[in-house]
């Protein structure tokens, strides 16, 4: 059988012109398709309460978390400064608990860009709200006005680490459309890339194989880059034991 991989969705807060209604729930394409392309069978779970986190797992081998707003600040311990953006409390209280429940069931995740951060913040670290305003270190544009399927910079990727071997390279070319990123790295994570700024790129579990995730959008590459598919086909393979 084809494992099960269930893709967390964002919200529509304006109205939808197909279904006028506000709160829409929908996952990116590129992602559902990068399942499919990879051998797995995509599901897209919409927010729901908190406490459904452990049964929900059960109905999934393997979890994407997608890109998205902004993660809100009070998950982490902080207050909104100005230049954050858009947050949804909602989401991310669900997919916390959601990232909590999978981890206890020690099945794998991937993080796409928002995924990355609050994969992090569920783990117990912490992310730049904005780079700008809080990292004078960050001299990279990561939120890149390029067409999303192309790159924009380049990444230097740990030579043990498991990225390494999926993407058989020690250097690579990403595409990038965030402002926040990951700050205090949580306790279970290890940074595996990092832009020429040194912002968190990649990180992936200390024990196991469990977590890997991505500060670029690979479900937007792929198609133009075949090699990026390699990240969603390893989620694939790591979900075929369940």
């Amino acid at each position: 059988m084809k494992p099960i991989i269930a893709i967390t969705a964002d919200i529509r807060v304006a109205d939808s012109e197909i279904i006028n209604e506000r709160r829409a729930d929908f996952a990116p394409r590129g992602a559902v398709d990068a399942v499919l392309a990879a051998g797995g069978l995509p599901i897209v779970l919409p927010y729901t309460s908190p406490e459904l986190a452990h049964e929900l797992v059960k109905t999934f081998d393997g979890l994407i978390i997608p890109g998205g707003p902004d993660v809100d600040p009070t998950f982490f311990g902080e207050e909104p400064i100005p230049e954050i953006g858009r947050t949804y409390y909602k989401r991310d209280a669900f997919e916390i608990a959601l990232i909590k429940a999978t981890i206890e069931e020690k099945k794998p995740i991937f993080g796409i860009c928002r995924g990355l951060q609050v994969i992090n913040v569920a783990m117990g670290g912490t992310v730049f709200q904005d780079l700008a305003a809080q990292d004078p270190t960050c001299k990279i544009r990561h939120a890149q006005a390029a067409p999303g399927e192309f790159p924009t910079h380049h990444v230097t990727i740990a030579q043990h680490s498991r990225i390494t071997k999926i993407l058989d390279t020690t250097r690579d070319y990403v595409n990038s459309r965030h402002h926040q990123a990951v700050r205090k790295v949580a306790v279970g994570l290890e940074v595996t890339a990092q832009s020429d700024d040194q912002v968190v790129e990649a990180v992936e579990s200390t024990q196991g194989a469990e977590i890997l995730a991505v500060q670029w959008h690979p479900e937007n590459m792929w198609r133009e880059f075949p090699k990026q598919l390699a990240l969603f086909k390893d989620l694939v393979k790591r979900s075929q034991r369940f």
